[in-house]
């Protein structure tokens, strides 16, 4: 018995077989083709998207890089050079790009110049999800993570990384240079060993004055990091075993997992990205009100404020650290406060008066103490260690007191948040294997995450409601 045969690829056909015919009606480079020529991209603030009139021909379209790259991202390949590749080899890329196959440089340089406008087509996809019901528009929850620069941990420097590398080199240099002195008492030295040590001089010398230039330029930029290979590239918390990288935000509706808003940041925390970034979601979300959960992280209470006066309704549990923690004493919730009489109750019975206005971040604050009390306390020991016990409160304390009571009737949400984030956190780092950036400066990175966001989103949106489901609605 023979083996199933191929057809000779030398026969002729009569009849050759079309292109559009290698590409199914379910196929998802179907539903790119729609939704891209759907789109403005003029509007958008693609270069080129509406050639002259007159002239030569202005150069490839901008929608059928933009679908290259949806494409790509669906598919993991972000590099120019695969993409490049794939036009000549995949046909549902021939079949999408029209059997154009402009080279890796057009490819590259049209994710360059249109970075701002990647983010603007991710929002133009969360308004077709919101037309097909896919956002619960209800609660979102926001994290963020961290993804690799371009950027090695040794072209990066901080004022105490710097210092500790010209103190070394000091030492290097002072070693090399008694050597270099015994070696001129020596009668006879070695030629070859003496040459060895005044390249090693020089080349320390040289280090040396690369390191106070990196100094000079950390003092003029008034930051407290410097990268060299990308510039906006910081250093992130060693427990993130990133080294350097970008913080990404994104806040996610719990009810499909899809991602309502994403933002590139190089803060080393999540601290302060609270308001921006929810308040970012609920206007891309298309409500005047929402409610979003955050880990501890983003516990501040300015972030929290500005929340609730825009409509958002934060859930953030309150960081568990500081000496009131690690030592076992009482916490300032179980302080409790008489607005009539404007005083601390603590859990020994005492009034605490204000007695000390403070500044913290802008807020104004006042310190609580009894010194009498506390001398005399039998639960001192459980309170502080020290003569008495102090106890600040913020001006607008009312604001944390307001969220920790929701926090108490909807414990849930706290699980909520998790099950949301791990979904498209995982998917893009294990599925789509995207743990490091491509590009370098912070606005490129904005665009390339972008494109990410988008890809993600797609992929969750196919898989609730299909091919046909996308392309209706963007028909309807």
């Amino acid at each position: 018995m023979k083996h199933i045969q191929g057809t000779s690829r030398a026969q002729t056909l009569l009849l050759p077989a079309c292109v559009d015919d290698y590409v199914g009606p379910d196929h998802v480079v179907r539903f790119i083709e729609a939704f891209v020529e759907s789109l403005d991209l003029a509007a958008a603030g693609f270069e080129r998207a509406r050639p002259k009139a007159t002239g030569r021909p202005a150069g490839y379209d901008p929608s059928g890089l933009l679908k290259l790259y949806i494409y790509g991202y669906l598919n993991r390949v972000r590099s120019s050079r695969c993409l490049e590749t794939e036009m000549h080899r995949n046909l549902e890329v021939i079949w999408m790009m029209r059997q154009l196959q402009p080279d890796f440089k057009t490819i590259a340089d049209f994710r360059r110049e249109n970075k701002t406008a990647f983010r603007k087509i991710f929002r133009e996809f969360v308004v077709l999800c919101r037309s097909l019901d896919l956002f619960g528009r209800e609660l979102i929850a926001v994290d963020g993570t961290r993804l690799k620069a371009v950027n090695s941990g040794q072209r990066n420097f901080t004022k105490a990384k710097l210092a500790k590398a010209m103190d070394e080199s000091d030492e290097r240099l002072g070693r090399y240079l008694k050597q270099l002195d015994d070696a001129d008492r020596d009668d006879t030295p070695p030629s070859a060993r003496v040459d060895n040590l005044k390249q090693k001089i020089a080349a320390i010398k040289e280090r040396r004055a690369q390191l106070e230039q990196h100094h000079a330029d950390l003092e003029a930029s008034g930051e407290d990091q410097i990268s060299l290979t990308d510039q906006d590239a910081r250093a992130m918390h060693f427990s993130s075993r990133i080294g350097v990288g970008y913080n990404i935000q994104i806040a996610v509706d719990t009810k499909h997992k899809l991602i309502a808003e994403q933002q590139v940041h190089n803060n080393v925390g999540d601290l302060g990205l609270l308001d921006e970034t929810a308040n970012a979601a609920r206007e891309n979300l298309g409500v005047d009100r929402i409610d979003v959960v955050a880990d501890r992280g983003y516990y501040k209470i300015e972030d929290i404020e500005d929340c609730e006066a825009a409509g958002v309704k934060p859930y953030v549990p309150k960081p568990l650290h500081g000496s009131v923690v690690k030592n076992g004493f009482f916490t300032k919730e179980e302080f409790r406060y008489d607005a009539d009489a404007g005083v601390l109750i603590c859990p020994g019975g005492q009034k605490l008066e204000p007695k000390y206005k403070s500044k913290i971040r802008d807020n104004d604050a006042v310190i609580f103490v009894n010194t009498k009390a506390c001398k005399a306390c039998d639960l001192r020991a459980r309170c502080t260690n020290a003569a008495f016990r102090k106890v600040m409160r913020y001006a607008n304390e009312a604001i944390l007191h307001r969220m920790a009571d929701r926090l108490a009737a909807r414990p849930e949400v706290i699980d909520q948040r998790r099950e949301s984030l791990e979904h498209p956190f995982g998917s893009i780092k294990q599925w789509m294997g995207q743990r490091n950036f491509l590009t370098r400066r912070i606005e490129n990175v904005r665009g390339e995450f972008s494109l990410t966001a988008l890809a993600y989103n797609i992929r969750r949106a196919l898989t609730l409601v299909g091919v046909a489901g996308l392309i209706s609605a963007i028909s309807a």
